[in-house]
């Protein structure tokens, strides 16, 4: 919930969760009563008031938010009244939650080489905590990486699973997941992308900030393009400051990342490793619109797949090839002409024909 420009809200007896920043923020000089109300699981503070924002705090919890949970900028505008809070026991990272992770990695499709990578730094970062408990001592290990590739290739989905496997393993504190791109790091005027590029690390402290596209941060405006430069110039100190305290993923196609890393001395030296996402064969394509077919409880016709991999073997030739995304949109195309194949019986189709795409249906979507 956010109050701003002298809003005046009142919140009772409601809960906030899964917030990529604060659960509750109030700023600009507005006034918010929040009373009976649980705020948990967020990536940023509980509470936030603003400077010259006022209210009362009435009998509020809140549980796995960041520190502090009530952030009041000026105590003596705001009335708190504190509620019994409920303490949350640390729980210790389990060798099968490390392991269900895994599982969850190598059950996407295809990615045989991204699955090996990251399995390696996954082996590494275990021995690594296994030698810290024991007493010895442990080689510097950045968690930055950087992901290259065409676009829908699965590089969100890894970088997610990444993050998770960094705090089941205790590496991280939380492993949540924050993704931006330029636009929320570069600002409007001079000095405002250093302290919005700042707060979005902040926000991210403890699990991943991803970045889609990193590329663009360099590459809109070249030479006069001061404001990308600057959210570049921050990240890398950001990034060696803080390089125990969160995972810094930037992800775009291969060739302009490669120029990225130009952008600054140092920060090809802040990523530990650059993983290659390659494109996808035609028969793993098929075998995803298989998958959302089989995830939307639809049946598809056995003689489809061969119509599917001929598709993909030329679509995926295009230049602006999208892989996923592309599998994604051929399966709404299938669904569209099932749905103008069934309008056209003139009445309600069985339960058998709402769950069937027909070999047509699939022919109709790939020519």
């Amino acid at each position: 919930m956010y109050a701003y420009q002298y809003g005046r809200p009142t919140l009772e007896s409601c809960e906030i969760s899964g917030t990529a920043e604060a659960g509750v923020l109030i700023a600009y000089d507005s006034t918010a009563v929040l009373r009976h109300t649980l705020v948990r699981d967020t990536a940023g503070p509980a509470i936030v008031y603003g400077r010259r924002c006022r209210g009362e705090v009435v009998s509020c919890r809140w549980e796995n938010t960041a520190e502090p949970a009530l952030d009041v900028a000026e105590p003596e505008l705001v009335s708190v009244t504190a509620a019994p809070q409920v303490e949350v026991q640390a729980v210790e990272p389990t060798a099968a939650d490390v392991e269900s992770l895994l599982k969850e990695l190598d059950a996407m499709v295809g990615l045989a080489s991204v699955k090996d990578e990251v399995r390696s730094l996954i082996d590494e970062l275990q021995v690594n905590e296994w030698r810290r408990k024991a007493g010895l001592p442990i080689g510097s290990l950045s968690h930055h990486l950087v992901f290259a590739g065409a676009p829908g290739t699965g590089k969100t989905t890894v970088a997610r699973i990444y993050g998770k496997l960094l705090a089941a393993l205790g590496v991280l504190p939380k492993g949540q997941f924050n993704e931006v791109a330029r636009r929320d790091l570069v600002g409007q005027f001079l000095g405002h992308t250093a302290e919005k590029t700042t707060t979005v690390f902040e926000s991210a402290t403890g699990g991943v900030l991803f970045i889609d596209e990193a590329y663009a941060l360099s590459r809109a405006g070249a030479e006069n393009d001061s404001f990308g430069q600057e959210a570049i110039d921050t990240l890398v100190k950001l990034m060696e400051d803080h390089r125990d305290e969160a995972a810094v993923i930037v992800a775009g196609y291969s060739d302009e990342m490669v120029r990225f890393m130009d952008a600054n001395p140092g920060l090809a030296s802040r990523f530990s490793k650059t993983i290659d996402f390659e494109n996808y064969a035609p028969d793993e394509l098929t075998l995803i619109v298989q998958r959302m077919v089989a995830a939307q409880q639809y049946d598809l016709d056995d003689d489809a797949a061969p119509i599917l991999e001929r598709h993909f073997a030329v679509v995926s030739q295009a230049a602006n090839f999208g892989n996923a995304r592309d599998a994604r949109r051929l399966f709404d195309r299938v669904r569209k002409a099932q749905s103008q194949r069934l309008r056209r019986l003139g009445g309600m189709p069985s339960v058998s024909e709402l769950r069937t795409f027909q070999l047509d249906d699939v022919i109709a979507a790939v020519s």
